[in-house]
């Protein structure tokens, strides 16, 4: 028999892109991992996914993306978990429209596979709470938390240990460099800063922070160190994540759009505006609201 669709309205959740408006190392645990401390903000653009909920417990991905393995993807990792761990009989069609770059440092995918979780756990009427998905969720990758939790967050230990910030909401310029970096290298690389002494939020907001990885990256990969250095005739430049996209940030839309403008020919990137709550969440709240009416 057919793999019935059992859900008839198709809707669009967001998956938002992150920015790292810091990252410090602070030691190196026992296991191997690193202690961090930084600050995600989510950005008013990102990927989005559509799902079908079906009457089988097929979880299939309709649209592969490029270079990876359907089952290897985080989106196709998430449902599953989530199916197995509320007892789902359940299945799902799952269409992913990618619109930000792999490896950037912008958390795609652990943005699409927080809004998997939400998502379904939504659509299949699981029942877990925020603190239960966002517990799956670091099975999967440490940043998928925050996307979970859906709030601009002050980020400690591996990334897990999370509290509310509330930075300015300014406007960015963010440059997409052709350049895969690698984020096991740069990790491995033996000149990474990994003693950075601790800071507060207080510090941080009155100007303190950067990024321990660009000294890294800039030395490895030149076209992540050209897009800084053109960046920062405007503003205080800065890359996210451990690269290779990096941003700053400007007071308006106008000021930002203009810098933007005037990049250099051939060079990709956006202009988004930083936000405190994940658009995610504002798309469940709508659905929750149309549900009632």
């Amino acid at each position: 028999m057919a793999n019935r669709i059992l859900n008839s309205r198709i809707k669009c959740w967001p998956a938002p892109a992150k920015l790292n408006l810091f990252l410090h190392i602070t030691g190196r645990r026992a296991d191997g991992y690193h202690e961090l401390q930084t600050v995600f903000q989510f950005l008013s653009i990102g990927d989005s996914l559509q799902f079908e909920i079906t009457d089988k417990p097929d979880i299939q991905l309709l649209t592969p993306v490029e270079g990876v393995q359907n089952n290897d993807n985080l989106v196709v990792k998430a449902a599953k978990l989530l199916q197995q761990q509320a007892k789902i009989k359940q299945g799902a069609q799952i269409s992913l429209a990618k619109k930000l770059p792999m490896g950037g440092g912008l958390g795609g995918g652990s943005s699409n596979a927080a809004t998997t979780l939400v998502a379904l756990n939504h659509l299949w009427q699981a029942g877990l709470s925020r603190d239960e998905l966002a517990e799956l969720g670091l099975a999967l990758g440490a940043d998928v938390p925050v996307f979970v939790y859906g709030h601009a967050a002050w980020a400690e230990g591996i990334g897990e240990k999370l509290s509310l910030i509330n930075p300015p909401e300014r406007w960015y310029v963010v440059i997409s460099p052709p350049s895969a970096v690698s984020t096991t290298d740069v990790f491995a690389d033996a000149d990474l800063t990994r003693d950075c002494p601790r800071i507060t939020m207080s510090r941080f907001l009155s100007g303190e922070g950067g990024n321990v990885f660009e000294a890294i990256v800039r030395k490895h990969y030149p076209a992540v160190d050209e897009a800084l250095t053109w960046l920062a005739q405007f503003g205080e430049a800065r890359m996210t994540g451990t690269g290779a996209c990096v941003f700053a940030g400007f007071e308006d839309q106008v000021k930002a759009e203009q810098v933007f403008a005037a990049k250099p020919s051939g060079w990709q990137g956006f202009v988004a505006k930083g936000c405190n709550r994940s658009d995610l969440y504002l798309s469940l709240d709508c659905d929750k609201n149309k549900s009632a009416e």
